[in-house]
């Protein structure tokens, strides 16, 4: 199930892609990211045992379709040497908000073979929202049908907000809860400042915590991230 949900990511992402692919390739835009940061942190859990992390990534936008590929080293202890996730959507807006609904399929490179508790999972995505002056607040949901490890359904969901105080500044947090259908459920969240060093070339620096008990993966921590986008 678990090998099925990430081919069913990768079968939509590739699916967006071409039906992009009828616009004109005039509009056809490409991006690229790379950072490190000092602890992955995925939904307040560090994905690298702490440690630091080497990220990349690339987006093609056609119209209001894009798709894209991230990876991102991590350590969990195993023989997983790298995550790789592919995603497609299609953004729009309405009223005055602005629309994102996606699939996210997660794969991991080398990651061991577990019976009924597989590393790779797809899920879906629906967010909104709206800027009011130099404020972005939002909303998002994602959904697996079968998630990580031995959890199969899980829900994410996740309020966020954004503000720019002045020019290269940015300041912004979230909150999240975490809904698992065997492990327990929790609630995630972070508060950063991001600082643009040149027109390509930005640092984010953030606390996670979780209220996660017992687990130092889920402790609270700061992670600080340097980011090339171009």
């Amino acid at each position: 199930m678990k090998l099925q949900a990430s081919c069913a990511a990768l079968a939509a992402a590739l699916a967006t892609l071409t039906f992009a692919g009828a616009a004109s390739a005039q509009d056809t835009q490409f991006a690229f990211n790379a950072s490190v940061t000092s602890d992955y942190v995925f939904r307040g859990a560090s994905q690298s045992d702490e440690g630091l992390a080497l990220q990349g990534g690339v987006d093609m936008s056609v119209g209001s379709f894009y798709a894209g590929a991230w990876a991102s080293s991590v350590d969990f202890g195993d023989s997983t040497d790298a995550e790789i996730d592919l995603y497609g959507g299609y953004r729009t807006e309405a009223a005055g908000f602005a629309l994102d609904f996606g699939v996210v399929g997660y794969t991991y490179v080398d990651a061991p073979s577990i019976p009924n508790a597989g590393y790779g999972f797809v899920e879906f995505k629906a967010a909104a929202s709206r800027a009011i002056g130099p404020v972005t607040a939002g909303a998002a949901v994602y959904y697996s049908p079968d998630f990580f490890g031995v959890d199969d359904e899980a829900t994410y969901v996740e309020g966020n907000v954004a503000f720019t105080p002045a020019d290269k500044w940015s300041v912004s947090a979230a909150l999240g809860k975490q809904f698992l259908d065997f492990s327990d459920d929790y609630v995630t969240w972070n508060v950063g400042v991001g600082y643009a060093l040149t027109d390509n070339l930005s640092v984010d620096v953030r606390y996670h915590d979780t209220d996660v008990d017992n687990a130092p993966l889920y402790d609270g921590r700061v992670a600080a991230t340097l980011k090339a986008a171009f």
